[in-house]
């Protein structure tokens, strides 16, 4: 068998010139990829980034020049998830002694529905925070570590010093007996209600046409802005016990968001509020001017002008108040409305009765319920008490602040909307 030799192929330029060309193409997708693939981990390497670093920098609100970062009010949104779990809770335990709290708790779990409620709560308190920090160091008034950490250890449970006992005593007051001309005015045949008391005792039928909108349930006590508190324990509590509970909250903090820094920030924030607050207030009295007054209401300005002249002319007021008076919870007892303080009723006939001299027949006064024929009986100042007097200071601290708030300069960035954070694992919404 002969052998063949193969002829060798001719390579051309043109051969040479396409498998170079097909190289480069081949050269050129691998880089596409290759930068396609760079280019998305870029971008989830910048997203990452950007919403746990760089996002967590930038301001949601500035007041007065002073920042709040998203990291500031994203731990206060955990925060504030938390207290709104507590109050939840304490709604629930109030329901168990009968008092009814369901429109508080369906309130709350609304709340906590909404992550844009919760937002705002958050964002709301840490305004507010700034501006009583900036108002405190104006009246050089500032917390001290000792102050802090005494805050902190008394939070659960521990008095190293131990407890304090309240020196307060309630304030002696005499009741005033009745004047020769509160004795003609009533006679002592009729029974006044008791005297003194914040607001009108309601009768069997509440006025209306004088007092203020009354919720049908009752209030619980506004909660302080804390996060939760430690359960309490039987057993001795020592340095040593407070120490590994505190150590276990905050733990228990962190799986939720939030920092040690953070939570000690809550505690600074509630000892200057209250240091400010005792500053601002320190002015509001410790009494409360009061009258005891009887009224008829009726529909129209020509009733009341007639009911007018009848007890000009010397009709006794508690017969006419039982034929004329619409507000028939007052009508049974003569039109007494007791004594009460201000805002306690609407403001016509609050600024007519504080204004008129006792044993007065006024001049009919028109409110939204009708027309008024006020007779004041009394006319004093009483001491309030511990809790009216400091419903009447927080009253006196939140004016305050509104009108502190309205001066200032607060710039609020709107992306806050897309950045509340999720609940902590178990919390739920």
């Amino acid at each position: 068998m002969s052998n063949q030799s193969s002829t060798p192929k001719l390579v051309t330029k043109k051969h040479i010139a396409r498998l170079e060309r097909t190289r480069r193409q081949e050269r050129l997708f691998v880089g596409i990829a290759i930068g396609a693939i760079v280019l998305v981990f870029s971008l989830l390497g910048y997203g990452y980034l950007d919403q746990n670093y760089l996002q967590l920098k930038e301001p949601v609100a500035e007041v007065n020049g002073e920042i709040i970062t998203t990291r500031q009010w994203k731990e206060r949104v955990q925060v504030q998830r938390l207290i709104l779990l507590d109050q939840y809770q304490t709604a629930l335990a109030y329901q168990n002694f009968g008092i009814d709290t369901s429109q508080q708790q369906q309130s709350i779990v609304l709340a906590m529905q909404q992550p844009l409620i919760v937002g705002q709560q958050a964002l709301d308190a840490l305004v507010e925070e700034a501006l009583v920090r900036q108002e405190a160091k104006k009246l050089g008034i500032t917390v001290t570590a000792q102050e802090l950490e005494e805050e902190i250890q008394s939070a659960y449970g521990f008095f190293p010093n131990g407890t304090q006992t309240p020196t307060a005593t309630a304030t002696a007051f005499a009741f005033p007996t009745l004047s020769s001309q509160q004795l003609t005015l009533y006679p002592p045949t009729a029974t006044p209600t008791e005297f003194l008391t914040s607001t009108p005792s309601p009768t069997s039928t509440p006025d209306r046409s004088v007092t203020a909108t009354v919720t049908p349930t009752q209030a619980l006590p506004t909660p302080t802005f804390v996060p939760l508190q430690a359960t309490a324990t039987a057993t001795p509590y020592t340095l040593e016990g407070f120490n590994s509970t505190y150590a276990t909250a905050l733990e228990n903090f962190r799986t939720s968001g939030i920092s040690e820094a953070t939570l000690r920030s809550v505690y600074e924030a509630n000892l200057l509020r209250q240091k400010v607050l005792d500053a601002v207030t320190a002015d509001v009295p410790r009494t409360e001017e009061q009258v005891w007054a009887r009224h008829i209401l009726v529909d129209d300005e020509r009733t009341s002008g007639i009911v007018r002249s009848l007890l000009i002319s010397g009709k006794d007021f508690a017969e006419v108040a039982q034929e004329y008076s619409k507000d028939t919870g007052s009508a049974i007892v003569g039109g007494d409305l007791g004594w009460f303080g201000r805002g306690a009723m609407v403001a016509e006939f609050e600024n007519a009765a504080f204004s008129q001299e006792i044993g007065e027949i006024g001049i009919p006064v028109q409110s939204q319920f009708g027309y008024h024929i006020i007779q004041v009986l009394g006319h004093t100042d009483i001491p309030l008490s511990a809790s009216q007097y400091e419903q009447k200071r927080e009253t006196a601290f939140t004016e305050w602040l509104e009108q502190v708030k309205a001066e200032a300069a607060i710039l609020v960035h709107e992306e806050w909307r897309d950045r509340v954070p999720p609940p902590p694992e178990g919390l739920g919404q």
